[in-house]
């Protein structure tokens, strides 16, 4: 199971490593950490240096109940972020976090590899012509809602069967754009509960059907801290364990905030799969 980035085929049969740069104020974990462009750069290294095989930069926050940012401010934060580290790092895959065609245009402009969709699409019906033109890599994650509104649309009457049914229209969508390489993301904690979220994980190879590569994002979130009784700060361990169960569960690339934990388990995990 391959992608096209940038020219090169990147094999996902063995899993890979996405490592986070959130660029704003507020998000749940290390949001306002990275202030100044010589802490970007050192944690873009750190992260590239530690084996992560993409770098995910977002700038608009998707928590639940976060602020809603205007176009211009998200561009703003992250077109110079992204020019600075592929001027510094120009080998990077940088994948972009937005919904918006516009952020995503420019972005890809400036020479980004990947789109990262919360909404698949379902916030902003150009974002398909865009990452169509470009012909990079599109990240189409489940959502209901929007990051403002999401926490009133965990009702399912079937968790997995609804999630299945979405991915089927978003590929399908996806395709009729005539977009090649694609990439799955079941949404942890995007409009479900966290009892939903364990569900999800726990049956999560359901989706390998669709035979393209599956994202999981569970780095730090709520359903492991809330369950433990802790902060995100103090996640790591759970995260860690639920971590090596999406990759047993047929996770292909996992996005975390920390590279060198996430990529010890992927190390594990290749030499059980031997």
């Amino acid at each position: 199971m391959t992608i096209n980035c940038k020219g090169k085929l990147i094999d996902l049969s063995t899993p890979k490593v996405m490592g986070i740069l959130n660029l704003t104020p507020d998000s749940f974990y290390d949001g306002g950490k990275y202030k100044d462009t010589d802490a970007v750069l050192r944690q873009v290294e750190k992260m590239l240096l530690e084996g992560a095989t993409f770098i995910d930069v977002g700038a608009y926050s998707s928590r639940p109940g976060a602020e809603h940012v205007s176009e211009e401010e998200e561009l703003g934060r992250i077109l110079p972020i992204s020019e600075l580290i592929l001027e510094q790092f120009p080998q990077t895959y940088l994948s972009i976090d937005t919904f918006r065609s516009k952020v995503a245009n420019e972005c890809l402009q400036l020479g980004a590899g990947i789109i990262n969709d919360i909404s698949a699409g379902s916030l902003d019906d150009k974002m398909m012509e865009v990452v169509a033109k470009h012909q990079v890599p599109y990240i189409l994650m489940h959502m209901k809602g929007t990051p403002q509104t999401m926490k009133d649309y965990s009702d399912y009457d079937d968790l997995i069967k609804e999630i299945r049914f979405y991915f089927s229209k978003k590929i399908a969508s996806a395709r009729a754009h005539k977009i090649n390489d694609l990439i799955i993301d079941p949404g942890f904690g995007f409009a479900k509960t966290s009892p939903q979220n364990f569900k999800l994980l726990a049956q999560l190879s359901l989706l390998t059907t669709f035979e393209v590569p599956i994202l999981a994002g569970i780095s730090r979130k709520s359903m492991i801290y809330k369950t433990l009784g802790t902060t995100p700060e103090h996640a790591l361990n759970g995260t860690t364990a639920l971590h090596m169960t999406a990759l047993l569960n047929g996770a292909a690339i996992l996005r975390a905030h920390d590279v060198k934990e996430a990529q010890e388990c992927v190390t594990l995990y290749n030499l059980l799969e031997a």
